[in-house]
């Protein structure tokens, strides 16, 4: 379900210029900039980079790009 949501015009920009050099759709930067703060407001201790990290893999993961881990 989708639903029309008004942003600023200055977050507008930043999201189409943002969205090319990440090859996402405006909306895919402004739903992936939704997830990330959502995470960090959720995980205050959790530095940026480690839940950009953890994003990237539940989306290896969900796309099938997952092997065993071998210890030693």
């Amino acid at each position: 379900m989708s639903t029309a949501v008004r942003i600023s015009d200055e977050l507008a920009r930043n999201a189409k210029k943002y969205s090319k050099v990440e090859h996402r759709s405006v909306t895919g930067q402004v739903e992936y900039w939704a997830r990330i703060g959502k995470c960090a407001v959720d995980n205050p201790d959790l530095p940026y980079e480690f839940i950009k990290d953890l994003l990237v893999s539940i989306e290896e993961l969900d796309s099938g790009e997952k092997s065993e881990f071998k210890f030693g």
